[in-house]
């Protein structure tokens, strides 16, 4: 995995609208320095702005992280969505999604809210949470290491949940086709960019911050979480958002992670895994 000399980490946002100040992405180069945002060109990032990027980037010597999941949970029930007649691999489920979401900006509320109840939890109205609550294997792998409570992309409610990002990544993901490769659906290229599916919370644990405080909100907090990854300080932010420094630690995690081969071949990610649920770099 060594030809990667460029780290980027994109903190994503399923938001409805075009601008979306959710959206962070940071970048870091092969050494120490810190990470650096990249500014957006319209004040906030949209997300097609974000697959422009990517693409124009393709044939970069870079690692790329984004921070939702890349594919629902498939091997609990054998179907992504148990009832309606969906493709059994990931690549075909993103083109599914993005058929199925008119929404502005590679948005994808709709597809979850027009499935409210019967695959989606948005509310009481929906029945007992309980009955939504699927997980994929990496996130089952996640949990026994000690990694806490289990996210689903089932739940689309409250601060914490991850699909309308996710089902909106998707969207990105299948935009990108060909472009970029996207580990482990793809096989790592010897050459060029690289996306994979990353977790904020795992670079905060591997910089000491403990459960129920992985949010950097100041200078020095995120200068001292930099230091365990190995990196310089930052350049002060003319702002401090959970975004912003969730992106900046997670290019840097992604540096001082990229060439260990553990991480590349966990023992659970099996072939039937890597075609249909994916995996998050840096579970073991």
């Amino acid at each position: 995995m060594s030809h990667f000399t460029t780290f980027a980490a994109i903190d994503w946002s399923g938001a409805k609208g075009a601008r979306h100040p959710g959206i962070a992405l940071a970048v870091c180069e092969r050494g120490d320095a810190a990470p650096v945002l990249v500014d957006p060109p319209g004040g906030a990032w949209s997300r097609t702005e974000i697959l422009a990027w990517l693409k124009a980037h393709a044939d970069a010597p870079m690692l790329v992280g984004f921070d939702f999941s890349f594919a629902p949970p498939f091997l609990e029930r054998g179907a992504y969505l148990p009832g309606e007649d969906t493709p059994v691999t990931a690549r075909a489920f993103w083109g599914y999604v993005d058929t199925h979401s008119p929404d502005a900006d590679l948005g994808a509320a709709s597809f979850l809210e027009t499935r409210r109840g019967t695959h989606f939890y948005l509310g009481a109205a929906d029945g007992p949470k309980a009955d939504f609550l699927h997980h994929r294997r990496c996130e089952m792998a996640y949990k026994a290491q000690g990694g806490g409570k289990l996210s689903t992309l089932y739940d689309a409610i409250g601060a914490s949940q991850v699909a309308k990002a996710s089902f909106a990544g998707m969207r990105l993901l299948h935009h990108l086709g060909p472009a970029v490769p996207v580990w482990p659906f793809d096989r790592v290229p010897a050459s060029g960019a690289l996306v994979v599916e990353i977790y904020t919370t795992i670079a905060a644990r591997a910089a000491g911050m403990r459960k129920g405080l992985s949010k950097l909100r100041d200078g020095a907090a995120l200068d001292t979480a930099l230091a365990a990854t190995g990196s310089r300080p930052h350049a002060a932010l003319a702002r401090y958002t959970d975004h912003a420094t969730d992106a900046i630690l997670a290019s840097a995690w992604l540096r001082a992670n990229a060439a260990r081969a553990d991480l590349w071949k966990p023992p659970a990610l099996t072939p039937v895994i890597a075609r249909t649920e994916g995996w998050t770099f840096g579970v073991g």
